[in-house]
């Protein structure tokens, strides 16, 4: 099997597709964009990821790797595509649909088909089966169906999918031995086998038990900020404990997983999942409190500019799918404040960016909403002198406060009450 065609190069199409063709196979990458096939083609990337654009070079050099609009035919077949929600939280598979239908004229007997797309438990089962079936071939016997889901973190996308363990299910056996040798030949984690759902629910469940634990996170900094104490000194503290391990707080939860993939289990059965239900609510609310905090914070001010930092959904990527600072921007724009919104990292922006120098100037209130490192090093003297009014709120607890006190600011960190009641 030395022809590999990967549907989808997007965060997890394109590092995957390069560096599967920089271990020795032919590998086509395939996506709907005419702007992302040509910028492979030519070398480079559209994404912004450490390390990615080496990668890229060294795979179109070798001659190992093109990029198409269409598929053609191969040994195994990736779909690596994105699985979104819906407005009302219910899954839309129609790019996982959509890649599958365009394999099916390519197809032979031995093809491996491999689903790494995040998708609820029964994907491959109930979706992926009769559509590949429809090229007349049987699923276990002509060819192989198997779903490895990624488990990498932006920022960090192509250390973790050469080292991270992977779990590889199979429709049968056979189809999980096959596609475990493909992973082996060029990750250096362990690869453990079990049944297709199983592997789905996995992956699920990983992204489910993390949005949970931040719930419980962000629930307990509102309860600190009740009590006028520091949730970061209550989770420093707390993390002492051997079996303790509670997250950060913070604005919301965003990008294409955590935010997502909670409601996969939350759509298929409504009535079993109370608590992930619960906490996708804390978490999806946060956007409001934090919203709530600003209005406070500039409630003696007529006609207020807020200075947004941080579109991504996380620090240092520029990816900002479902991004909590998106619903903040929304809320603050509904009660009537102009909003500045800036960012290092995001280059296709669903809203206007602006200069730091333009985003704090004459701002009432400065917001970080992502932990970009750029952001820690930002001089408070420079950045007073831009501000109408010195008043920062931190909502991922990325600043030096003393330093921003001594330079005159007033400082609000999420998670922090002021003195305790009475």
């Amino acid at each position: 099997m030395s022809k590999i065609c990967v549907m989808g190069l997007g965060y997890i199409g394109l590092p995957t597709a390069s560096v599967l063709a920089t271990n020795g196979f032919k590998v086509l990458g395939v996506d709907v964009g005419a702007t992302v096939v040509d910028t492979v083609n030519s070398g480079n990337i559209h994404i912004e990821e450490p390390g990615l654009h080496t990668v890229v070079q060294a795979a179109i050099n070798s001659g190992n790797l093109r990029a198409s609009l269409t598929p053609e035919k191969a040994d195994v077949f990736f779909v690596a595509v994105p699985t979104p929600i819906h407005e009302d939280k219910t899954v839309n598979m129609d790019c996982v649909t959509e890649a599958t239908e365009a394999i099916v004229p390519f197809l032979e007997p031995g093809n491996l088909v491999i689903l790494e797309s995040t998708s609820p438990p029964g994907t491959c089962r109930d979706l992926l089966k009769p559509i590949l079936e429809q090229s007349g071939l049987v699923v276990g016997k002509d060819i192989f169906l198997a779903h490895c889901p990624e488990r990498v973190l932006p920022g960090k996308i192509l250390k973790e999918l050469i080292e991270n363990d992977r779990v590889v299910g199979g429709y049968s056996r056979e189809c999980a031995e096959r596609a475990k040798a493909i992973y082996k030949s060029f990750i250096e984690g362990e690869v453990f086998i079990t049944d297709v759902t199983t592997a789905e629910m996995v992956k699920v469940i990983e992204n489910t038990f993390r949005d949970v634990n931040i719930a419980l996170a962000n629930e307990t900094a509102i309860l600190c900020e009740a009590l006028g104490i520091s949730f970061h000194e209550v989770a420093k503290l707390a993390n002492r404990h051997p079996r303790v391990n509670l997250h950060m707080a913070g604005p919301g939860v965003g990008g294409h997983c955590i935010s997502v993939d909670p409601w996969f289990l939350i759509e298929r059965f409504p009535d079993k999942t109370l608590l992930i239900r619960d906490a996708r609510d804390r978490n999806d609310n946060m956007p409001e409190h934090v919203a709530n905090q600003v209005a406070a914070l500039v409630a003696d001010i007529q006609d207020p500019k807020i200075t947004l930092l941080g579109l991504a959904f996380k620090g240092n990527v520029d990816d900002a799918r479902e991004s909590p600072s998106l619903k903040v921007i929304t809320l603050l724009r509904e009660r009537g404040f102009r909003v500045a919104v800036h960012d290092p990292h995001v280059k296709r922006s669903p809203i206007e960016l602006t200069s730091l120098e333009e985003s704090f100037g004459n701002s009432d209130c400065a917001v970080f909403l992502t932990d970009h490192s750029d952001y820690k090093y930002l001089n408070p003297a420079e950045i007073c002198k831009l501000m109408k009014r010195a008043v920062v709120y931190d909502t991922r607890n990325i600043l030096d406060h003393n330093l921003w006190r001594r330079e005159g600011f007033d400082v609000k960190v999420l998670g922090t009450g002021a003195e305790p009641p009475a």
